[in-house]
């Protein structure tokens, strides 16, 4: 699939508990902050919150289903968390190609990902490479 610098994507989801509760089943995360409302409550977040991996997972999908798309994995990743993602939050992740690389089938992605409310709840660089050639 074509791509270019400049050329953005967008992808939308918005996070219930039982994501959070089948995250925990697949990787073994159920740190307090998810599942305990009164051990949250006690903290600066306040109330229950996604794992990070949510987030970081709606950037999968949209890398390997939308831009480059299928075909496509990260090679790297760099991600930052200024604000959490709670429970009932929808997320909103756009993409922006930075670079290409077409000589090696790779590209330079930044996102950002933003609550209803606009909150910058993940910001984050990756480069990818794509199984058929980007061009």
């Amino acid at each position: 699939m074509d791509i270019q610098v400049g050329q953005k994507a967008t992808r939308e989801l918005t996070v219930t508990a039982e994501m959070v509760a089948a995250y925990a089943e697949i990787t073994g995360d159920y740190n307090p902050l998810h599942f305990d409302v009164e051990f949250t409550a006690s903290t600066r977040f306040g109330r229950l919150m996604a794992q990070g991996g949510i987030a970081v997972g709606l950037l999968h999908a949209l890398v390997a289903m939308d831009m480059p798309g299928p075909g496509t994995v990260f090679l790297r990743q760099s991600w930052v968390f200024p604000a959490p993602v709670y429970i009932g939050d929808t997320i909103h992740a756009e993409a922006t190609v930075m670079a290409v690389y077409p000589e090696r089938s790779r590209a330079d992605i930044d996102f950002a990902v933003t609550n209803g409310d606009g909150t910058e709840v993940l910001k984050g660089e990756t480069t990818i490479y794509q199984a058929a050639p980007i061009s």
